[in-house]
């Protein structure tokens, strides 16, 4: 039963870069046309000498940049995670890994290189894994720490997937007792833990209960960028599943617009990654001024990484370079001054703001 699972879950994961490349899988939305970071014609810093590094988790960061969760578990997968991985290496940024259920739960020695290659490729970066929710019930700690050990992960991010799971014909729907499993792994892992949704955003109350449960950070992944119900829409289709199908058409918007979701969870944890639409330098420093620590990609990095590592380390240098242009023309010499920096809030971001008297 076990191989067959992971063996489902060997070709989902193929399936899902291939769509992500082929079809149409973007929302709008995030909420960033809705923050305007006021202009300081006087900046008084000579912007070469801006410094974007960033402390994360204990660990220092070149800039507040990630390449966020994407994939592995698929032997197709592994020359795009070894190209994203040495691009991290050398910029050093952070990435983070797909979920690692099928280098966990499938003997295959493929599957397992599409994991470890991430570590061989960039021994020094910051690199973090990724199991499910729903996962963290069935596995005890040592098998949690068996993923950390797989790519010698400097902290774990556990993925918030539920409506995905809604729209998949496979999906796993109990969502029951996943807080109590996120307490558990929180408290006795050997390497900080992140909490991360998947494109759908995390609200104040839920991230309040993260931050009580002992999570080290909140990875927001909001509404605006790829839709995994979209996704999911696009499997249940060539499954023949219609219900399914309608479904995952249904709710491609659904979600907490990525701004608002950083600002929600900002003011409940001190730690927050700020992903889902975010495309430019512009939008990192926007998701820093509303309080995040760093901003994350995912499908901006996919088909640079097709291309190889170089290509994944100039689109870096491009959002790197758009953020210190944001960071001159803000008067911000460093992240920790951009996270001061003056913005104002407008339109449906503003109102969604005010309706839910966030900081109230």
């Amino acid at each position: 039963m076990t191989e067959r699972r992971s063996s489902e879950t060997e070709d989902r994961k193929d399936d899902h870069i291939q769509i992500v490349q082929e079809r149409d899988v973007e929302t709008s939305g995030t909420g960033f046309g809705d923050v305007r970071l006021v202009h300081e014609a006087l900046p008084e810093l000579d912007r070469d000498a801006i410094d974007t590094s960033v402390e994360f988790l204990g660990h220092e960061l070149s800039a507040p940049i990630f390449i966020e969760s994407m994939t592995g578990g698929h032997q197709n997968t592994t020359e795009i995670n070894r190209a994203l991985a040495r691009a991290a290496g050398e910029t050093g940024i952070a990435m983070g890994l797909g979920s690692q259920r099928a280098g966990l739960e499938l003997d295959d020695e493929g599957v397992l290189e599409s994991y470890t290659v991430v570590r061989d490729a960039a021994p020094d970066a910051f690199i973090y894994g990724n199991l499910g929710a729903a996962q963290l019930r069935e596995y005890d700690v040592e098998t949690v720490e068996r993923a950390v050990e797989m790519v010698e992960a400097d902290a774990l991010a556990v993925h918030l997937n539920f409506l995905q799971e809604a729209v998949q014909p496979e999906g796993d729907v109990d969502g029951r007792n996943c807080l109590s499993a996120i307490e558990r792994v929180a408290a006795d892992l050997s390497v900080p833990l992140i909490v991360k949704e998947t494109g759908n955003g995390i609200s104040g109350e839920t991230a309040r209960k993260l931050t009580a449960a002992g999570v080290d950070a909140i990875d927001v992944a909001g509404k605006g960028g790829t839709t995994w119900s979209g996704i999911e829409a696009y499997r249940a289709a060539t499954a023949n599943a219609p219900r399914q199908e309608r479904v995952g058409t249904l709710f491609r918007e659904w979600g907490i617009p990525t701004a608002a979701s950083t600002i929600e969870c900002g003011a409940e944890h001190d730690c927050v990654i700020a992903s889902g639409g975010v495309r430019t330098g512009l939008d990192v420093a926007k998701a820093i001024a509303l309080g995040a620590r760093a901003g994350g990609l995912a499908k901006p990095f996919l088909k640079p990484a097709t291309d190889g590592p170089d290509a994944v380390v100039e689109r870096i240098e491009d959002l790197r370079a758009e953020l210190e242009t944001a960071m001159f023309v803000t008067g911000s010499g460093s992240v920790r001054a951009l996270r001061e920096t003056d913005y104002v809030l407008q339109g449906a971001t503003r109102e969604y703001v005010d309706q839910r008297a966030i900081g109230e």
